[in-house]
């Protein structure tokens, strides 16, 4: 029995996992010695070379032991990893997780609750029914029963409102999605998915859904309708307009559900949160707190106004929730998920929302908005780079005066090839831009400054 690996959970599990956390510990910060930098330089073929080279046979016929193995790949990892937690790392909604937030999700990972049935998470599944009320109440605070569900993120949270709208039209033609030109690609894709009419797209002529487009579809189009909204968008984090499209959804009769997956973390703010007036009118709203709430992937969740909606998702599996099981007050799981085993995502952002309350994730959310303004002013009065606009959240697009699209896409190449900055990119107005999406609030003023000075020397000319 000695050579049977020990466990993680359990009376002893603990003490095994002490000395293997140091290992992982130890190689993490071996790992990013040896990057030097918010990723590792050479790119694609540079990277997977080396990462092979360390790690040898991915499938050895014999093993080399817990510490060997977990010093090598965790080194290597690290040592090749795009790292959200360097201030020169801001290309995408890609957020450093909080050091709490991770600490908890190694105790989901150890205790491993599978949250299909009670019986395999009886407090998980209790702290999961609490705080999604919690976070749903906090979305539609004048609502009678809003209830959430926990998502993978936002392109599942997506598909599930487009689920549910599907499920709850009682009319016999299809319901037909209305988006603008500025949606999540994942609510096209749900569409594809769920055997629905391809979306109808609106255009967004500054970035936002037009509501003078939106009327006119409306007014013309007959059927059950749906209208996704977007408050925070991908590329600019901007916010739709949602008090008008609220009261067309109203007048014209058709469901509202509003992309949320970026913007949310703004109801934790006093001082950014009446951007998100009109967030409780829709009928379901996408969540996602591995963006501006800090947490590891994944931590997404859908809110619902109504938990009526959520009837459509009812399944039953006699082995998970037997009729009378459920009679009896065993708690219903497998209509919480399209998922069967899923984590106990809820566990991290629970003890999150504990350690830091709703004062200190809105101190964090107000305090990244203004490291992008500063940002922004950075490159509106510097005399050889040019502002979209005034960010709205946390997302700075910007490009070098004169530059062509060519040469600001080989700019942010040559910065990623390099292993210098990651930045992404972004098509606004026809034009290309470079993007930052600040979501690290240890980012200094001085890291943007030396940002802005490596594309202003990395650009061709």
């Amino acid at each position: 029995m000695s050579s049977i690996p020990p466990l993680a959970g359990g009376p002893q599990g603990p003490a095994a996992l002490r000395p293997l956390l140091s290992t992982v510990l130890d190689a993490l910060h071996e790992g990013a010695a040896h990057r030097a930098g918010p990723l590792p330089a050479g790119g694609p073929e540079h990277v997977t070379a080396r990462l092979l080279a360390a790690a040898g046979d991915p499938l050895p016929q014999h093993g080399t032991g817990a510490e060997a193995a977990l010093r090598t790949l965790v080194t290597a990892l690290a040592a090749g990893a795009a790292d959200p937690a360097d201030p020169l790392c801001a290309a995408h909604l890609h957020c450093p997780p909080l050091a709490v937030a991770t600490a908890a999700d190694l105790a989901a990972s150890a205790l491993n609750p599978s949250m299909d049935s009670w019986d395999q998470a009886p407090a998980a599944s209790a702290l999961e029914a609490a705080l999604t009320t919690a976070l749903a109440r906090e979305t539609y605070p004048g609502a009678d029963r809003p209830d959430a569900l926990v998502t993978t993120g936002g392109t599942e949270a997506n598909q599930l409102a487009v689920l549910l709208a599907r499920e709850t039209n009682p009319h016999p033609e299809p319901v037909q999605l209305l988006v603008g030109q500025n949606a999540h690609h994942s609510l096209a894709r749900a569409t594809w998915l769920l055997g629905l009419p391809e979306p109808i797209v609106l255009p967004a002529p500054t970035g936002t859904l037009d509501p003078v487009a939106l009327d006119e579809a409306l007014t013309d189009l007959p059927g059950p309708k749906l209208v996704a909204a977007t408050a925070g968008t991908t590329d600019a984090g901007l916010i739709d307009p949602l008090p008008d499209i609220a009261d067309l959804c109203d007048h014209h009769g058709a469901r509202l559900h509003i992309d949320a997956a970026y913007g949310a973390g703004l109801l934790f703010s006093t001082r950014h949160a009446p951007l998100l007036h009109g967030l409780d009118r829709a009928h379901t709203t996408t969540l996602d707190l591995h963006k501006l709430g800090w947490q590891p992937v994944a931590a997404g969740l859908l809110a619902v106004r109504d938990t009526d909606d959520l009837r459509a998702l009812t399944h039953t599996a006699d082995y998970l929730n037997a009729d009378d099981d459920t009679e009896a007050g065993l708690p219903d799981l497998l209509g919480r998920s399209l998922r069967t085993t899923r984590r106990p995502d809820i566990l991290k952002t629970a003890v999150t929302l504990k350690a830091l309350g709703r004062t200190g994730i809105g101190a964090l959310v107000d305090h990244v908005i203004a490291l992008a303004h500063h940002l922004a002013h950075l490159v509106d009065t510097h005399p050889d780079l040019e502002l979209y606009d005034t960010p709205t959240l946390s997302t700075v697009l910007f490009r070098p005066t004169g530059a062509t699209d060519d040469h600001l896409a080989a700019t942010r190449r040559t910065l990623l090839t390099e292993g210098r900055a990651v930045l992404g990119r972004a098509r606004m107005d026809g034009q290309l831009y470079l993007k930052a999406t600040l979501l690290n609030p240890h980012t200094t003023p001085d890291d943007l400054t030396a940002l802005l000075k490596l594309v202003e020397g990395h650009t061709p000319r």
